[in-house]
């Protein structure tokens, strides 16, 4: 699993939020965890952390992805 898109919508609290956490390769054989969030219909902010290996990028995602859900994300 190379991408994930999350979810929190509480329209009680006026919340619309995403997550949306990549996996990317560049051109000098890299990898980056790409994490792109804001409310939804709004373009978000994209950070980008580099990693050596795509073992290193997975495991990263799979934390930040648990970590969402355990705060009421869910899949898109």
């Amino acid at each position: 699993m190379t991408a994930v898109q999350l979810r929190r919508v509480d329209p009680a609290r006026n919340m619309a939020r995403f997550y949306i956490l990549a996996v990317q390769q560049d051109l000098f054989g890299g990898w980056w965890l790409v994490r792109e969030h804001g409310r939804i219909g709004s373009p978000g902010r994209v950070m980008q952390t580099p990693f050596p290996t795509l073992d290193a990028a997975a495991s990263a995602l799979t934390k930040l992805w648990q970590a969402k859900v355990r705060k009421g994300y869910s899949g898109a």
